[in-house]
């Protein structure tokens, strides 16, 4: 079994194997990327939403706080699949990796507008009323007061999110988005050995996630208050 093995490593580590990997190993990452992205900018929207105040924005409220409830309780393998059979009859030929895509985004902007408004919320309200006593209006008090006050909670928790993500878009190859572990699957059933097909998938997401997770180690000592 440990000849076979040996064997295998030359044909395995090929240009066309290497190229593959490197492509799905792409894709994970963008759709991590795109996803957190707009995850993080919407997330932002509902979470600045919800803490206003204006009664004719209310039932606004109401619909961010539906969604994030909802798509923070649903798995993201059913969020998959709700996404493709609800964009293939809208839109005939979209990729499957444009409805991973597209999951991805509603899912990060429902638990990442939670991780945005609890750092919103960490402000002292005392500061608000002190800007709205300076005559700052709801945006110069957001950028001038709370952003710069709420960033410290923000991003540690959102950075690990992100390093979460990375495994959890592995989900999309139920789909047959030809990431990470999708590939890692193909090259097993093209007859690599599983210590080498899943073993080189394992030392990928390693490398995609650790960095990550030690920038948000890093934000976290360094926005930490003293």
């Amino acid at each position: 079994m440990f000849e076979q093995f040996l064997e295998q490593v030359p044909l395995f580590f090929s240009y066309h194997n290497l190229v593959f990997i490197a492509q799905a190993t792409g894709r994970t990452l963008a759709m991590t990327f795109i996803g957190c992205s707009v995850g993080f900018f919407f997330g932002f929207c509902i979470a600045v939403l919800r803490q206003s105040t204006a009664p004719l924005l209310q039932i606004f409220r109401w619909l961010a706080i539906a969604y994030v409830e909802i798509f923070r309780r649903i798995p993201f393998l059913v969020i998959l699949f709700i996404v493709l059979f609800v964009i293939e009859p809208l839109m005939p030929g979209t990729s499957l990796f444009g409805i991973a895509t597209v999951s991805v985004c509603l899912l990060s902007t429902a638990f990442l507008s939670e991780v945005i408004r609890s750092g919103l919320e960490s402000v002292p309200p005392q500061q608000v009323e002190g800007a709205k006593s300076l005559n700052f209006n709801a945006l110069q008090t957001l950028v001038m007061v709370i952003m710069p006050q709420a960033w410290k909670v923000i991003l540690p928790p959102a950075a690990a999110f992100v390093v979460m993500f990375i495994k959890d878009t592995s989900l999309a190859s139920q789909l047959g988005v030809i990431e990470l572990t999708f590939a890692g699957k193909m090259l097993v059933n093209r007859g690599f050995s599983p210590v080498l097909g899943f073993g080189v998938v394992l030392i990928c997401y390693f490398a995609l996630s650790y960095p990550l997770s030690r920038f948000a180690a890093y934000l976290e000592t360094r926005l930490a208050s003293s």
